[in-house]
């Protein structure tokens, strides 16, 4: 398995906890629920995204300065 699904699949579960506790219904106009739901999903994919690539070139570099 390669390290990036690895890191993908600890760092997904912990941005929808994280984002969890944000209550991002309230941006919203009333009634907009599936919106929101969306924007959730949209922001937890794009965050995970980020850590995920951070956290790997943070590895790949370590290992090049050893």
């Amino acid at each position: 398995m390669s390290l990036k699904v690895l890191l993908y699949c600890v760092v997904v579960p912990l941005t929808l906890w994280a984002l969890d506790s944000v209550q991002i219904n309230q941006i919203f106009k009333k009634n907009r629920y599936y919106a929101s739901r969306l924007f959730y999903l949209l922001v937890s994919v794009a965050l995970s995204y980020l850590v995920v690539n951070f956290f790997f070139d943070f590895f790949s570099a370590s290992t090049i300065i050893q």
